[in-house]
């Protein structure tokens, strides 16, 4: 008859199971109503659900850098609780979205004009990579490397991303090691290179 220590231990391994199986197949969290709405909203009405934050990129000139612009719970708060979110992302000739994550969902990308280079790196340091064009669509998992690229040193490219999170979050890979305060001796280790290397990359990260 097993003791009272191992049942509680196989119990207590269970439920750690359990939690991490839970955790993989999380997404936002579930809401208990239809929608979210701010304690300070008195009415809610259609104007709730729309947003016009898009409307500024309708005939505007091309961008001159790389440019983001987001409709996410932090700018479109009728998402929260809705596990969707959108990003438009414009890339002018010879730009890249350099590498980054999102740590709460995975990135479907469509292309609507131009050309890209796009890549994500797997688990296994292994990595996948595509030249889309007009019309394709590329996935980037979940918390994954990823990056994408506007080799045409002519012509602009015009993406639209779609997360399966109200706020899927980016962890920009250049920012978050060059542009903190990470003591530079321990990225010089890191990275096998020196401190001058690693504060001439912090330099140029600056804005």
């Amino acid at each position: 008859m097993a003791s009272a220590s191992s049942t509680f231990k196989f119990l207590s391994l269970l439920a750690a199971l359990c939690a991490v199986a839970e955790m993989a197949i999380s997404g936002d969290p579930d809401i208990l109503s239809d929608f979210v709405a701010p304690l300070n909203l008195t009415t809610v009405d259609g104007a709730f659900f729309t947003f016009t934050g898009m409307r500024a990129l309708v005939g505007a000139p091309p961008a001159s850098a790389f440019k983001v612009s987001k409709a996410s719970a932090a700018e479109f708060p009728a998402l929260i609780g809705q596990s969707v979110s959108y990003a438009v992302l414009q890339f002018p000739a010879g730009t890249t979205n350099p590498p980054h994550t999102h740590p709460r969902s995975a990135e479907l990308l469509f292309l609507v004009d131009g050309s890209l280079q796009v890549g994500f790196v797997d688990t296994a340091n292994k990595l996948f990579t595509q030249t889309l064009q007009s019309g394709d669509m590329f996935i980037f998992p979940k918390g994954l490397v990823h990056f994408q690229y506007n080799a045409d040193s002519q012509n602009s490219a015009l993406a639209i991303s779609a997360f399966g999170s109200a706020s899927a979050g980016t962890v920009s890979l250049p920012t978050t090691l060059f542009a903190t305060s990470i003591d530079d001796n321990i990225l010089a280790k890191a990275f096998k290179t020196d401190v001058a290397t690693v504060q001439a990359l912090k330099a140029g990260l600056k804005p």
